[in-house]
């Protein structure tokens, strides 16, 4: 079956050259311009991926990917912009992006990336072995929800904060390397560097440290990775 992609991309040049690549590739192909039209889009046509530009004109591509992970909606995004500086890269990958491309992009590097992003994200036994629940000290996290409490307080967390968060919560005691991560939470084809990681730490050390700077549960294990501790 034919895997469907949405396009969304204000540039008429760009977008008719990716629609046209992705057809060619035996894809089948939806698009917009708008950013206001894609939560509509996805429900109405439940494409495989998104490739969602950052700089769109009424809502941003950022607005977009953070409006579909708050209404639970799980679909693989790469976002597609002309900025290169990494700090872009983690907000859209923090917000619930899959990839990021960075424009000029070759027409393979393209299709490499969609590629490996509809594997990863393939449902595998593997990828549905999470807790039910997290639980330690006075923090509760159900998984189902991605909810939990730090005593009384509510704790929100993002997908990949809460794979992070248990994948070390099941290996707890042991130091979890950098590259096992990523290749758990962001799959093999991941593209990007340690930074990403690095930085959804430091968000879960926010949200379940009852002092982030000096962390009890999250330790880092230096030249190592990272070890969970409860």
């Amino acid at each position: 079956m034919k895997k469907h992609i949405l396009v969304i991309e204000d540039d008429p040049h760009i977008r008719l050259g990716i629609v046209e690549t992705l057809k060619s590739e035996n894809f089948d192909v939806s698009e917009t311009d708008d950013g206001r039209q894609v939560l509509a889009l996805v429900r109405d046509r439940r494409p495989d991926l998104l490739l969602l530009d950052i700089m769109l004109p009424g809502q941003s591509g950022y607005d977009v990917c953070r409006s579909l992970r708050q209404n639970k909606i799980t679909v693989p995004v790469i976002m597609l912009t002309a900025k290169g500086q990494e700090i872009d890269k983690v907000v859209g990958l923090e917000l619930g992006a899959d990839d990021y491309m960075t424009k000029p992009f070759g027409v393979r590097e393209l299709v490499a990336r969609i590629q490996a992003v509809l594997r990863r994200c393939e449902p595998t036994e593997k990828k549905s072995a999470l807790p039910s629940e997290i639980a330690f000290a006075n923090i509760k996290i159900d998984i189902a929800s991605m909810r939990g409490t730090r005593g009384k307080t509510p704790i929100e967390l993002s997908p990949r904060e809460l794979k992070v968060l248990a994948h070390l919560y099941q290996r707890q005691g042991q130091v979890v390397s950098r590259d096992e991560l990523l290749n758990e939470v962001w799959g093999m084809n991941y593209f990007g560097s340690t930074r990403t990681l690095d930085q959804v730490i430091v968000k879960l050390r926010q949200k379940i440290e009852p002092h982030p700077e000096t962390p009890k549960y999250l330790q880092t294990i230096y030249g190592a990775g990272y070890r969970f501790e409860s």
